[in-house]
């Protein structure tokens, strides 16, 4: 038993290794000379996120610089000691920057709202402004594929924008790159290699008292089409690098007004008359249930 769990972590290391190895080269994420400051918050993807590009770095053929950055946000009981004690245990350079946002949240947003926002905004300036101090070329970030859809799913339901989160972009003020390197590694397996790793995960609790968060709701939406239709996130995921303009409907993003005929084929033409094919299990999706079915006449009827 011994060995085959082992075998399993080796194989769940070398996945998130490949992934992540993947993610980078597909975006160009990191390059020779590059100083990345790794965003630290004590959660297990940024604690995943520092241990895959340490051995990255260790085993990659260009030399890159790594410091972990972790913004003390001064939450009640916070434990201050413990990403400086793990940080220094493994001889990673680190700076802690410490910044009472806590405080501006709390006395900005009114009990029971949601803080998500403003807390993010503060933390990325700051971030932003150790970045420069720090001389860092990229900054890296831990959110994972899940995040990425989840994103997509909260601004199409509660923003009307067909929007995710991108592997790479240049910041706000167009001074700094930002890299997800984990774009295309699922949150489960982070979770477990986690748990393999013993990361002292370290909880948000001003986060974590919100419960009815759209993005939990939306989180939970894909979890259980994850465990309905297994693939589905990976189909969903594909389609966010096969996208086309001229079958979506956005004026500034296509040419429709100056569309006209022509007499070669177009190739990007129509194809609402042709057979749709689907990836097996979608169709369980589109179609009805018989209980769903049911609810449909008793609605009739009624």
């Amino acid at each position: 038993m011994q060995q085959k769990q082992q075998y399993n972590t080796n194989k769940l290391q070398k996945r998130l290794r490949r992934l992540a190895g993947t993610a980078i080269a597909d975006f160009n994420m990191i390059e020779a000379g590059d100083r990345v400051m790794v965003c630290l918050s004590g959660g297990k993807d940024s604690y995943a996120l520092l241990d895959i590009l340490r051995n990255l770095q260790a085993h990659a053929p260009l030399e890159f610089e790594l410091i972990a950055v972790n913004l003390d946000q001064k939450q009640p009981g916070f434990p201050e000691q413990v990403l400086p004690s793990y940080l220094t245990e493994i001889g990673m350079p680190f700076r802690i920057v410490e910044q009472d946002t806590y405080s501006v949240v709390k006395r900005v947003i009114a009990e029971g709202k949601t803080t998500c926002s403003l807390c993010s905004r503060l933390r990325r300036g700051v971030l932003y402004r150790v970045a420069s101090e720090l001389g860092a070329t990229k900054i890296a970030l831990g959110h994972h594929r899940d995040d990425i859809l989840e994103t997509l799913f909260l601004n199409m339901f509660y923003g009307g924008k067909l929007k995710a989160m991108p592997p790479k972009l240049v910041s706000d003020n167009g001074k700094h790159i930002v890299i997800r390197p984990l774009a295309y590694c699922k949150e489960k397996d982070l979770a477990a290699y986690a748990a393999i790793a013993n990361f002292p995960i370290i909880p948000c609790n001003l986060c974590g008292s919100q419960p009815n968060l759209q993005r939990q709701v939306i989180k939970e939406m894909l979890q259980q089409w994850d465990k309905k239709f297994p693939g589905r996130l990976e189909t969903m995921f594909r389609a966010l690098q096969n996208v086309q303009p001229s079958h979506l409907a956005d004026t500034s993003r296509y040419d429709f007004f100056n569309l006209k005929a022509q007499d070669q084929p177009f190739i990007n033409g129509d194809t609402a008359f042709d057979e749709e094919t689907f990836e097996p299990n979608i169709e369980e999706m589109l179609t009805p249930t018989a209980e769903e079915t049911d609810d449909r006449s008793l609605v009739s009827s009624s």
